[in-house]
């Protein structure tokens, strides 16, 4: 009785452990996330905010081959975090059990998460924190038919030719593309002047890739807003928290599975590869020619035209 008061009121990491079984899997925990926010069946709850402390802890598949420091590989922290920020801005809440169904629910959608346990305390309603703690897995999730999560938000993806970098109409555009409510992606293509040259296709691919990279950090020192960005975990948490994103195309080109057939010189229509591949709402094209082939609405403008 004594082991089962303790592991009741330790780090839900702990009781993890000790539900294990024999064959562990690997956790990942987040510790005393204070959230503040207007939750609680009680009038006295109501236009008024206060603390949550959440602590999760997530059971997840062993990655069988190796990580690589790969942050596409893994489970984020973000992820989690995320979960709590957006079932807490879905509605208001009466019950922390409800609160912490969801969360567990939409971690469990995650393609390695397992097993997950979610405490919070509310840490303002009397002398000590009040709270649940649930245990859910994906067998849960399934029993009950919880749907998916909606997917991602949908970007607005631009491409720049070398002109429109260099134009004094950057940041006229760039006011106007983020004044817009959609989630602004920006790609360029190869740099003017030589690159490397040599005789390995392949290698050829990562060089032309990586001096794509080198433009777009050009373009991010003619604006501070502007971020490189190489991961689609980075992509998806820069477009959700207001970003304004550059993409830097060789990870995400080289780690696909089935990857695009394109050159790096085609840069409009890999671009366009990759806007179909983030299910952007539409593709604005600033100084170059249009994609011989695109899965998204395009918008074809000159360098003294309009951006939309």
């Amino acid at each position: 009785m004594s082991s089962d008061i303790q592991h009741a009121f330790a780090h839900p990491e702990e009781r993890a452990a000790a539900t294990a079984g024999d064959d562990p899997l690997d956790r990942i925990s987040l510790r005393d996330h204070i959230v503040e926010v207007e939750i609680g069946a009680f009038q006295l709850e109501r236009d008024m905010t206060q603390r949550l402390s959440f602590n999760v802890v997530v059971e997840v598949l062993p990655i069988n081959d190796t990580i690589d420091d790969d942050v596409d590989r893994i489970l984020s922290y973000d992820r989690v975090t995320e979960a709590i920020a957006t079932e807490l801005a879905a509605e208001r809440l009466n019950l922390l059990e409800t609160l912490a169904e969801r969360i567990a629910d939409r971690i469990l959608q995650e393609p390695q998460a397992v097993r997950c346990f979610v405490r919070i305390e509310k840490l303002d309603r009397g002398n000590g924190a009040l709270g649940v703690e649930i245990v859910r897995s994906v067998a849960d999730v399934a029993r009950r038919g919880i749907d998916a999560p909606e997917s991602g938000p949908q970007p607005r993806v631009v491409y720049l030719s070398n002109a429109a970098i260099a134009s004094e109409h950057l940041q006229g555009w760039l006011d106007q593309l983020s004044a817009e409510p959609a989630p602004l992606v920006l790609c360029v293509g190869l740099p003017e002047g030589a690159r490397p040259t040599v005789d390995h296709p392949m290698a050829q691919r990562r060089i032309d890739l990586l001096a794509i990279e080198q433009n777009g950090w050009t373009l991010a020192a003619r604006d501070a807003r502007l971020k490189v960005v190489a991961t689609r975990t980075e992509l998806d948490w820069a477009m959700k928290n207001g970003q304004i994103c550059i993409w830097a195309p060789a990870k995400i080109v080289l780690d696909a599975v089935d990857g695009p057939d394109i050159a790096p010189t085609d840069s409009v229509d890999l671009a366009a590869w990759f806007a179909a591949e983030m299910d952007a709402q539409d593709m604005v094209i600033l100084g170059a020619e249009a994609p011989k082939v695109s899965n998204v609405s395009l918008r074809v403008r000159e360098i003294g035209e309009s951006v939309l």
